[in-house]
């Protein structure tokens, strides 16, 4: 059924930046439940952490948790990893019963590449399982191996560390990062392959999961070639603010179909929607629309059969990848970060103003805008500049990342900083 763990080679695991968060709730809660896109690292993360690995996929592990979950738990050594669990809902109450007999820490860590709630009714996990979230590889976690991955970027910037900015050497120029994030935050495509023209070929294979099997597990998605068009569809959203029915129209399916697709897709951890931010009266005329990000760049790149050369053509569509990029190079530190920031967008109805992404702390936000560009002047912080005025002390930062190979103070509490300093 299950056997124990066999660990990796010395050297052979790159630490991800939730590792230190994942450890240290598991020292001192019985159950953990780690979610994330399919094929992002969460099992390989997982497994080093516990004495026994169950594959909930596997029908053959999956049948005795089939039948009786509660004795199937209790023959196992403990902790145990019981990946993919939605294979066998059911795993969940057994869990919440083991939790209520014995809350001792260090007990279960389950994996899944659906939403928790998502098929069931109740949710036993309320109480006993704590969600941490994965994603894809940044490009530090694909450089480093075991070493301490540092400080989140945006952290320190929330903390006024504006002009002590690591940077890596050398910085890639555009070119380098179009092949970065074509490269993808897949393990797979990311630490294996070697050729371009592979990767795009795993990262068909994935969507062509995504669109079949797993669309057809959780929504009963009957016509693939639908939810395909809609998902080139989010891809070719030069901004991520099209309107709804731009989107729906544009895939040829009706609104209904299209809020069943954004919902799969959410489910699935391979769309986030990120909200608009409005702070009371003092900034009344934002718009209402919600700003849509696929996960990886790559991904959309190769729904939209796009190499380098034609994203360097493509203006626009650079310009909304590079945004993609930077924010998957966010996201893991955001999850870990002391600050627990939430991520938004700014946009004034009349689209006088627009800022492409906004951090929000407790006490205050971060504005970003992200630049094609190797030398950022003045005027592509103006957005931020209004921003900083409008906000006051509230405004804690502001960034333009760009693609030249410096950083530099633009203003007051605003700088030019290269997209590489990521992961510098």
């Amino acid at each position: 059924m299950a056997g124990a763990v066999v660990q990796a080679p010395a050297g052979a695991y790159r630490r991800r930046w939730a590792d230190s968060y994942l450890e240290e709730l598991f020292a001192e809660l019985p159950a953990l439940l780690i979610t994330g896109p399919r094929a992002t690292g969460k099992t390989t993360t997982a497994r080093r952490l516990v004495a026994t690995e169950v594959n909930l996929d596997q029908p053959a592990q999956a049948l005795a948790f089939r039948a009786d979950p509660d004795a199937a738990l209790r023959a196992l050594p403990e902790p145990i990893l019981l990946d993919e669990w939605q294979e066998v809902p059911d795993i969940l109450g057994a869990v919440k019963r083991a939790v209520d007999l014995d809350s001792k820490p260090g007990r279960f860590l389950l994996t899944g590449s659906v939403r928790a709630d998502l098929q069931t009714t109740t949710w036993p996990g309320t109480g006993r399982l704590v969600r941490v979230h994965m994603f894809g590889l940044t490009v530090k976690e694909c450089q480093q191996t075991s070493a301490p991955l540092g400080r989140p970027l945006l952290d320190r910037l929330a903390a006024g560390q504006l002009t002590d900015i690591p940077m890596p050497r050398p910085a890639p120029d555009l070119v380098g990062y179009v092949e970065l994030l074509l490269r993808s935050g897949f393990p797979e495509p990311a630490l294996r392959l070697s050729r371009q023209r592979t990767r795009t070929a795993w990262l068909e294979g994935y969507l062509e999961q995504l669109f079949t099997r797993d669309a057809q597990t959780l929504l009963d998605v009957r016509d693939p070639a639908r939810l395909r068009r809609y998902f080139e569809a989010l891809a070719l959203d030069q901004t991520g603010l099209a309107a709804h029915n731009t989107l729906y129209e544009a895939a040829t399916i009706n609104r209904r179909t299209a809020v069943a697709y954004d919902g799969l897709l959410s489910n699935m951890f391979i769309l986030e929607i990120a909200q608009p931010w409005n702070d009371s009266n003092r900034l009344r005329r934002m718009i209402r629309t919600p700003k849509r990000y696929l996960v990886d760049p790559a991904l959309a790149a190769a729904a939209l059969r796009l190499d380098a050369a034609a994203i360097l053509r493509e203006g626009d569509l650079l310009g909304r990848l590079l945004e993609m990029f930077v924010v998957a190079q966010l996201r893991p530190q955001m999850e870990i970060s002391t600050g627990r920031p939430r991520l938004f967008h700014l946009r004034e109805k009349d689209g006088a103003r627009e800022i492409d992404v906004l951090a929000e702390f407790g006490h205050g936000v971060i504005g970003i805008e992200v630049k094609a560009a190797a030398a950022p002047r003045i005027d592509d912080a103006k957005q931020l500049i209004w921003l900083r005025d409008a906000l006051g002390e509230r405004f804690l930062a502001g960034v333009v990342f760009h693609t030249g190979p410096l950083p530099f103070v633009l203003s007051n509490r605003i700088v030019a900083a290269p997209i590489c300093c990521l992961w510098g």
